[in-house]
């Protein structure tokens, strides 16, 4: 079994967990594709045989911590975590994409049927700035746009040194300051801007999302619901 290994407290929980059964010989012939450097290390000190992504991997299920995730259609957000050096928000949502079975995790805070939060946006750095005001005023009244610094503290402009990731792309963080109605809108209005090239919403049918509070682990599937205009994104 191929497992996409995803990234975040409850990840690595999840990633020390099968260390520990693949030690116990409860579980054996299984290798992980990490979707961050994190996930690789904690993978790695687990015990748990890696390797990496590719566009032909067929990868039976995969599991990641998520930012947002909305009620009943569990479309939901990656990325918010600062990105260390050589990790892809583009790599981790088509490993997640990819899995014949997608998790995701996330606090009963967490979940919510309004989100607010933000969503990241990968943009190309020339005339990123059109871009950003372009966002803006799509999102004019319930949202900022703010490129994603590399270190320090974030501004607008992101700072003196803006994150550029691997494939060359900045960051923009789409913060929102009203509740979001529908993040599958949000998708679909972010692609038909010129200069966005991805996005950290992600729509995936079947999907489960596993809720922790303080006292117990609720499971919930969206097999019987569907954003209005989702796709996988």
């Amino acid at each position: 079994m191929v497992i996409g290994l995803g990234s975040g407290p409850a990840s690595g929980m999840a990633i020390k967990y099968l260390g520990q059964q693949l030690r116990a010989g409860a579980l054996n012939d299984i290798v992980g594709i990490p979707t961050s450097v994190s996930s690789a290390s904690e993978a790695a000190k687990a015990g748990i045989p890696l390797d990496g992504y590719h566009e032909s991997c067929q990868i039976d299920i995969a599991f990641d911590d998520a930012d947002i995730i909305e009620e009943e259609t569990l479309v939901a957000v990656i990325g918010q975590r600062r990105l260390q050096g050589g990790e892809s928000i583009i790599e981790e949502k088509n490993i997640l994409i990819a899995a014949e079975k997608l998790v995701f995790m996330i606090t009963e805070r967490k979940y919510r049927e309004t989100s607010e939060g933000s969503v990241p946006v990968l943009v190309q750095p020339l005339n990123w700035m059109d871009t950003a005001e372009e966002i803006d005023d799509m999102f004019l009244g319930d949202a900022e746009v703010w490129r994603r610094p590399s270190v320090g503290h974030a501004d607008p402009l992101g700072g003196d040194y803006p994150l550029i990731t691997k494939e060359g792309h900045n960051v923009l963080d789409l913060i929102f300051t009203s509740p979001i109605t529908s993040l599958a809108e949000v998708a679909e209005s972010l692609y038909k801007i010129d200069g966005v090239v991805e996005h950290g919403v992600i729509s995936k049918f079947p999907c489960i999302a596993v809720i922790a509070s303080d006292n117990e682990l609720q499971a919930i599937g969206n097999v019987a619901t569907k954003a209005v205009g989702a796709r996988a994104n």
